[in-house]
């Protein structure tokens, strides 16, 4: 179990949580929620003890697995090593294990005490089978057998996660912390990790923007709202059903209570001079009252985006046509082998398969970004095309440049009080059109990059994993914009929620090569399978 008592926490003047009192139980999964900036990841740290709180305090288990997210202090140890690593009575054991064994014939009788010692901590720990259950965890998030005794500085950024995700599930821990544990994940591996996760027997708290994965895991919601934690039964879902009912009465009584207040105010100001002032006194006695208990309502942090995609025209049936396409990188990596594929107007086409598979390639194979080797990719009429891409950074140059400015150099219709209504729409801050484009956050720039799309009013979207930096609710905002689009769309992601909701269609991509699904077979998981 892990206790938090009276835990206080603000940054500057923004409240994140005030006295927070909740228990997480053993054998229950919980998902931690709330929109960006709720303070999902310092509440998780508070919980980890990498980060103290104002007040209050946190009793967790002495065995707790936590996703650490700095994976350069690894860079120069074994892959299998940082795996077992989580484990650390056991690495501790082992290593002063190997210290004393060195000393070979100049062990001393204290010495052969202290290995029996060790060794009987070693098999209370599992030693003899770690490494092999450390390798079966590699080999399930997709690191090679082959590379297992390499430093981890030979793996990319997103592998050195996966190795880190290994070392956090390693030794079973009696309690897990894993803040984004799907971030550097493909569809087939998160799958492996709810599997995983499904037969966990400890307290788990976890935070993903994937809703699917937080629907098949959590058996419970923990959700940062009102300046509290708020424990809902059930998974996701569940929890925004009931809440909304919630929060749809709690705001209803914020409203009247504004209303009152409203209506206080005014008869104050009409007979603050007149021959009414008993009445005057009393309503201000009143207005006092509520104005007072107004303050202690806390208002509910929860903000969705308004995304709506629209069209100048639409355009011709067929919007592109693929003949024979092949591309090949060196002998050994085949993206696309002999590929036909004939796209119609309406058509969203979901790309799904495993990291390095060639997803991205493929997409900029479409835009004659990237040659293919042969074939033909031909686009039909009147077809205009919005793009994003996964590296933001092809799209918005980090410079000087306001966010605003950079919007309107792409803005052929809309005034500027049309421009600044988007800007809202899609939660910017008044002032925040206003920075420039080289301090904004992943997740603005994500959302700048969406109201350009909006305001282009493209009839092709071509988006490469547009959920990444969104909560769960602008995630959300975006399933359903996409899903009311008119137009056509072909999109990479890992998030099967939004590929379940948008996709009328599913292009498959792995070793055995490229595949058209039916969303049924997408949903039944009959893809990706070895």
């Amino acid at each position: 179990m892990i206790t938090v008592n009276d835990v206080t926490m603000n940054f500057a003047a923004q409240m994140l949580f005030q006295e927070v009192n909740v228990s997480f139980n053993a054998g229950e999964r919980y998902g931690l929620t709330g929109p960006n900036g709720a303070g999902k990841s310092t509440f998780m740290n508070i919980i980890s003890g990498d980060l103290e709180p104002m007040s209050g305090h946190v009793r967790r288990p002495k065995k707790t697995g936590i996703l650490r997210q700095d994976h350069h202090m690894y860079d120069s140890v074994r892959i299998i090593d940082v795996v077992l690593m989580g484990n650390a009575p056991l690495w501790a054991a082992m290593s002063e294990k190997e210290g004393l064994l060195v000393k070979g014939d100049q062990l001393t009788d204290d010495d052969g005490m202290r290995l029996a010692e060790l060794e009987m901590v070693i098999a209370e720990e599992d030693g003899y089978t770690a490494e092999a259950e450390a390798a079966a965890l590699l080999d399930g998030l997709g690191i090679e057998e082959s590379l297992h005794t390499e430093t981890l500085s030979v793996l990319t950024g997103g592998d050195k996660v996966r190795v880190l995700l290994a070392q956090a599930l390693s030794g079973a821990p009696d309690a897990l912390l894993l803040d984004e544990p799907t971030n550097a994940l493909d569809i087939a591996t998160i799958r492996w990790l709810e599997d995983f996760l499904k037969r966990y027997t400890g307290v788990l708290i976890v935070i993903s923007h994937d809703r699917h994965f937080l629907n098949a895991v959590t058996t419970k919601i923990a959700d940062i709202d009102y300046e509290t934690i708020i424990i809902y039964p059930g998974n996701y879902d569940d929890m925004v059903e009931i809440k909304a009912e919630a929060r749809g009465s709690m705001e209803q009584v914020n409203d009247a209570r504004r209303k009152r207040i409203e209506d206080l105010q005014g008869f104050v100001q009409r007979f603050r001079a007149g021959s009414r002032a008993s009445q005057v006194k009393s309503r201000e006695k009143k207005l006092d009252r509520e104005k007072r208990e107004l303050a202690m309502l806390k208002r509910s942090n929860i903000a969705r985006p308004f995304i709506r995609f629209e069209q100048k025209r639409p355009s011709g049936k067929q919007v592109i046509g693929i003949e024979m396409l092949e591309k090949k990188f060196g002998e050994d990596i085949t993206i696309c082998e002999r590929f036909n594929l004939s796209v119609m107007r309406g058509d969203k086409i979901a790309i799904v398969g495993r990291n390095g598979a060639g997803k991205t390639t493929m997409l900029k194979m479409l835009l004659d970004k990237v040659k293919p080797d042969s074939g033909k990719i031909e686009w039909g009429y009147e077809t205009h095309i919005g793009y994003m891409p996964e590296d933001h950074s092809e799209e918005i140059e980090k410079s000087d440049m306001s966010a605003h400015k950079w919007l309107w150099q792409f803005n052929e219709q809309d005034d500027e009080e049309n421009l600044r209504a988007l800007f809202g729409r899609l939660l910017f801050t008044k002032e925040e059109p206003m920075k420039p484009t080289k301090v904004l956050s992943g997740g603005e720039t994500v959302r700048l990059l969406l109201a350009k799309l909006m305001i282009t009013r493209r009839n092709v979207l071509v988006l490469d994993e547009p959920t990444n930096h969104l909560d769960l609710e602008a995630i959300r905002a975006l399933t359903q914009g996409l899903v009311a689009y008119e137009g056509t769309v072909i999109f990479v992601t890992h998030d099967r929620d939004m590929v379940s909701r948008v996709a009328n269609r599913v292009i498959e991509m792995s070793d055995a090569g490229l595949r058209e699904l039916s969303p049924r077979q997408f949903d039944e998981g009959h893809f990706l399978e070895s």
